[in-house]
């Protein structure tokens, strides 16, 4: 497995500060993270690009080849709309091919889109903050991934003149649609055009944080800064480029852990990302574990209690151990500290099922806090 060790300088600054820089000159990186997916479609149309489980349970698959063609379509809808920077998208949804493809047609023809928490509009009472952040960001388009789950939210928040569009049943009584209707859009020179204009220091999209500590609060990811940051990972982890990953990962969207890193670098490195149905906690986890027996990973990124829960399941089934393993050259974390007894078993499981170590890494945002900035590693 290919790393990179190259070394870094610190200057000290003026104050008590200091600068670190590598010492390795970053490569040239794309403009536009759709820029990627244009490259993947072209060279290979086939390999699958993303997949989730529909309601049969099977896995449903889109290649670049399709995801292109989608992101284009979808381009041209959002232009025919007039939104902009003051009239982005916000996003009701979870984890979900339409949430997936609708972020990145926003970023092909440089219209915004800012994906909000899902607590915001399933779990909360008065859906205050998701008032909040609707009104920091005056949204012209409302997307929402189920029109009956998230229906309350809606009628309660949203402008009764912004348009909504939802994957199924769009609510009466406004001005609504579906996301269907969208991809049967013929893209016109225009999506070109928009995607020549865009501004490498402009808007790609909206994440809120956590608003732990008071209201959240809207920080701007521009295209320059999440196509800088998938360089940089590419270049440290360099095996991401020798072999496209295969990523299962069930980390929100909302947040830049699993919305920008995780996403972009499967993107980035013409990778599979198969969205995980599960999570951490009792009778979630155990959806994950489904998802690791059949898909091996090439790297994996969880928070440190994603970690805790898989490991009694891993301990105690042989054949979810040789699947996990299989392929793995990554364990990533983020968001907290991982326990040393974790690490250890993880150390040992690896030892005894491939007859290596696996390297586990973690990772730092530039920021204080992990879900308001582009992470860097």
């Amino acid at each position: 497995m290919r790393m990179r060790t190259s070394g870094a300088s610190m200057q000290r600054l003026p104050g008590g500060g200091f600068l670190i820089k590598p010492d390795e000159a970053l490569r040239p990186y794309p403009k536009v993270l759709t820029d990627r997916v244009a490259h993947w479609a072209k060279v290979s149309p086939n390999q699958v690009c993303i997949a989730r489980r529909g309601a049969d349970d099977e896995w449903r698959r889109l290649t670049y080849a399709q995801v292109w063609d989608s992101v284009r379509s979808i381009g041209q809808a959002l232009l025919d709309r007039g939104l902009s920077a003051d009239r982005p998208v916000a996003i009701l949804s979870e984890n979900d091919l339409e949430h997936f493809i609708l972020t990145l047609a926003g970023q092909h023809v440089g219209i915004p889109t800012a994906p909000l928490s899902p607590a915001y509009s399933l779990v909360s009472k008065d859906f205050g903050k998701l008032r909040h952040t609707l009104k920091i960001l005056t949204p012209g388009l409302v997307f929402a991934s189920d029109g009956t789950r998230y229906a309350p939210a809606i009628e309660a928040v949203v402008d009764e003149h912004v348009e909504v569009v939802t994957t199924t049943a769009p609510p009466d009584r406004r001005n609504a649609g579906v996301f269907a209707d969208l991809l049967e859009m013929n893209p016109t020179q225009g999506v070109e055009a928009a995607h020549a204009a865009i501004d490498p220091g402009g808007v790609a999209k909206f994440l809120f944080t956590s608003g732990s500590t008071a209201m959240p609060k809207a920080v701007v990811n521009t295209h320059r800064m999440i196509c800088s940051n998938l360089q940089m990972i590419a270049q440290i982890f360099g095996f991401l480029e020798d072999e496209p990953p295969v990523i299962v990962d069930w980390l929100p969207w909302n947040h830049t852990f699993g919305g920008n890193h995780d996403v972009g670098i499967a993107l980035y490195n013409g990778g599979t990302f198969y969205i995980d149905d599960g999570r951490p906690g009792p009778g979630l986890i155990e959806k994950t574990v489904r998802n690791l027996r059949e898909i091996s990973t090439t790297v994996y990124f969880n928070v440190p209690k994603g970690y805790e829960d898989l490991l009694p399941f891993l301990r105690a089934d042989r054949e979810l151990r040789a699947s996990f393993f299989r392929r793995l050259g990554l364990m990533f974390y983020a968001g907290a500290g991982l326990s040393q007894p974790v690490w250890d078993a993880y150390r040992e499981l690896a030892l005894e099922t491939c007859g290596e170590r696996i390297i586990m890494a973690t990772g730092l945002g530039s920021t204080a806090r992990c879900d308001s900035s582009t992470r860097t590693t």
